[in-house]
């Protein structure tokens, strides 16, 4: 397709993304078949190229128009509607073949009434009152089927159109999480066809992108099209260096020996999966769970919602399957999807926008950030109309121009960042960005210290830097002065009453209280929290300095290595490297902070203003567990910040990542990479949370 056509079917794409309701209706009833010409334009570029254009829930969005627009007009239906087939198109390069049982689609459910009343129909059907459901995570990967005989693995393919796919046995045989062989026969099978997802995971994609962005190469927006690109490449070898894993999830077609008449493993859903897992296959049995009533499914998905981003990989939703295999036989199948399992979408964590301008940021260390102001769009249940791209070479890497469609995605509960630009459907109008050379808030020029990738402002007086700093110094996690927000300091900055941190301590309450809005209880308050504030436990003051690479934790470290910040500021950084989990760059960036004269001078005047200094040694209760390091990883049931506490008041110590000094790995649910880097690391215990409190408990 050449670009021009690319570009209108983009701008289509966007009209009926756009359009209201009403405008919906009226579009599909004067002209259907144009959203069909659109949902084939993505099916090519999700399946073929493994490039999409927009994201999964903006497509599933479209296919619905359409969908239902058919379902209320069967005389519409066209022979070649993307409703009239699974899934996308076929890559010419490989053999063809016919799936022994149809890969089809699932119904998609986005909130809790779906559900409901799927489990309603559900229950209709099988004239029950509760049902028995499996729940397992929708992996965010690429579907293939896999047939076994005689214990042998004989084909691999892909999804395709859901009746046929692409041979990709060669391929699927590099994948080393599939085994080539499996002992079905001791089951009694003779034949088994097995569903699955190939992934890369979250790390080794990560890798992947970095190693294509040295190579000049473009980056994948997602595992999920690394995954599918990897099962299309021509030279199996080239498959093998992509780390893909797969997991398997379902049997689609089992056929037993003559001899045998039914087994026993076979009769649930659940079953299989122990089964596959106990054959050595990497099945979700142990991501899964067996629940009775939607209403505890429902439970169940909303928490495993919060885990998702804990997890080595991506998933975007959950599968809810009937349990009982013959009960999915009863409720049987359309020719789109099976009647029996239902997917629960998560809230979307991919969406298309525009880039429209982009201004800059300076924050407290006088780093000058771009960021990107888009046209508004919802992403993971947000909206978004800023994005932060970070530095020049971010956005030289990701060839960002004003006027681009660009992907964007936000993971959890992070910042939003562009996946990437869609350079497919330029027009020509677009700009390029050109960075800054002055600082926007001094007008200094800017610098750009060797082996760093952002460009600085080092004019210590610069206004956006005081501000950022004064904003950390009383924010919560600091010297959390309360009543005395990012609003109040922005607004006492610019009338003049705010200069510095010092002045915080020496504000005119006088004038204050004529400023419209704040009344006297305010200032009582706000007096009150900022008295308090002068006692606040060393590692709080040391952490509101704003030091560069310190955060809260290695505060908390440095605090109860020292007596004061007389005693930090004298040692050297030799002496700082030997604190725990202080490294190199940290040690060099806090005794810089402390050879700069204005920096003594602040602490100075900080202490005769009444704010404390010096170590209280009270703060720990007792130390039964001084030099012992803990950190924590996963779901706890308790605040992670109230564990490390525990840690602390019993003189332990809080580190940042896992390494050979770390005495304890406390491992909640959802545990990731860390808990896979300590068992890598045999002097490291892991334990529970409960085997935790009872260690606190014990030395108490």
């Amino acid at each position: 397709m050449n670009n021009k056509a690319t570009i209108e079917l983009q701008h289509k794409t966007e009209k009926w993304l756009s359009a209201t309701p009403k405008q919906i209706e009226n579009l599909l009833n004067s002209n259907a078949e144009e959203l069909r010409d659109v949902l084939r334009f993505h099916e090519g570029n999700y399946y073929i190229k493994n490039s999409p254009l927009i994201s999964d829930a903006e497509y599933d969005r479209l296919y619905k128009y359409l969908e239902k627009y058919e379902a209320e007009n069967p005389d519409k239906i066209t022979f070649d509607s993307p409703t009239q087939r699974v899934g996308g198109g076929l890559n010419s390069e490989f053999p063809k073949v016919s799936h022994l049982v149809p890969m089809l689609s699932l119904q998609n459910s986005y909130n809790e009434q779906d559900l409901k009343d799927w489990d309603h129909r559900i229950k209709e059907t099988l004239n029950q009152t509760e049902i028995e459901y499996c729940i397992e995570p929708k992996f965010d990967g690429a579907s293939i089927s896999l047939i076994y005989e005689n214990d042998r693995l004989i084909r691999g393919s892909t999804r395709g159109d859901g009746e046929t796919g692409d041979d990709i046995t060669n391929n699927i045989r590099r994948i080393k999480s599939i085994p080539l062989s499996g002992k079905f026969s001791q089951y009694g099978i003779e034949q088994i066809e097995l569903r699955g997802e190939v992934l890369m995971n979250k790390i080794n994609f990560e890798n992947f992108n970095k190693q294509q962005s040295e190579a000049g190469l473009a980056l994948l927006a997602n595992p999920r099209n690394a995954s599918a690109g990897t099962l299309r490449m021509k030279d199996p070898e080239e498959v093998s260096k992509r780390k893909l894993e797969a997991f398997v999830y379902h049997a689609s077609y089992i056929n037993l020996f003559s001899s045998v008449k039914e087994a026993s493993e076979l009769k649930t859903h659940s079953g299989i999966l122990q089964m596959l897992n106990d054959l050595g296959f990497k099945s979700p049995v142990h991501e899964s769970k067996v629940l009775r009533g939607i209403e505890n499914v429902i439970k169940h998905i909303s928490n495993f919602e919060i885990q998702r981003d804990d997890l080595p990989y991506e998933i975007d939703g959950m599968v809810i399957k009937v349990n009982k295999i013959d009960e999915q036989e009863i409720l049987g199948m359309t020719s789109h999807h099976p009647r029996w399992a239902i997917a629960y979408k998560f809230k979307a964590r991919q969406a298309t926008s525009k880039l429209l301008s982009v201004s800059y940021q300076v924050g407290r260390t006088g780093a000058v950030t771009p960021v990107a102001k888009i046209e508004p769009v919802q992403v993971g249940g947000v909206t978004v109309s800023s994005i932060s791209i970070h530095n020049e070479d971010y956005i030289r890497e990701k060839d960002l121009r004003i006027g681009d469609s660009i992907l964007i995605e936000r993971s959890g509960d992070v910042i939003p960042q562009i996946v990437k630009s869609n350079p497919e459907v330029r027009t020509g109008a677009e700009k390029p960005i050109i960075y800054l050379t002055n600082c926007p808030a001094c007008g200094d020029k800017l610098i750009k210290p060797e082996g760093e990738a952002v460009w600085r402002c080092v004019n210590i007086s610069c206004p956006a830097q005081v501000v950022e700093k004064i904003i950390h110094f009383v924010s919560k996690d600091a010297m959390d002065i309360k009543n005395f927000g990012e609003a109040n300091v922005r607004k006492f900055f610019e009338l003049g009453l705010l200069k510095d941190i010092p002045g915080i301590y020496k504000l005119d309450f006088t004038s204050i209280s004529s400023l419209e809005g704040i009344g006297e209880k305010t200032i009582n308050n706000l007096k009150s929290a900022i008295e308090v504030s002068k006692k606040q436990p060393l590692h709080r003051l040391i952490y509101a300095l704003g030091i560069r690479y310190v955060g809260e934790t290695t505060a908390k470290t440095l605090a109860r290595s020292v007596t004061g910040l007389k005693n930090l500021a004298e040692k050297s950084q030799e002496e700082l490297m030997l604190v725990d989990d202080v490294g190199i760059k940290i040690a060099e960036s806090i005794y810089t902070f402390f050879q700069n004269r204005d920096n003594i001078e602040l602490i100075k005047e900080l202490e005769q203003l009444g704010v404390e200094t010096e170590y209280k040694v009270q703060e720990v209760k007792n130390r039964n567990l001084s030099g012992k390091t803990f950190l924590f990883t996963g779901t706890l049931n308790m605040k992670r910040s109230d564990a490390e506490e525990m840690v602390g008041n019993l003189g332990g110590t809080i580190l940042n990542s896992v390494s050979s000094k770390l005495n304890y790995l406390v491992v909640g649910e959802s545990a990731g990479s860390k808990l896979e880097k300590a068992k890598k690391i045999p002097s490291v215990n892991i334990i529970t949370e409960d085997e935790f409190l009872k260690l606190i408990s014990f030395n108490n």
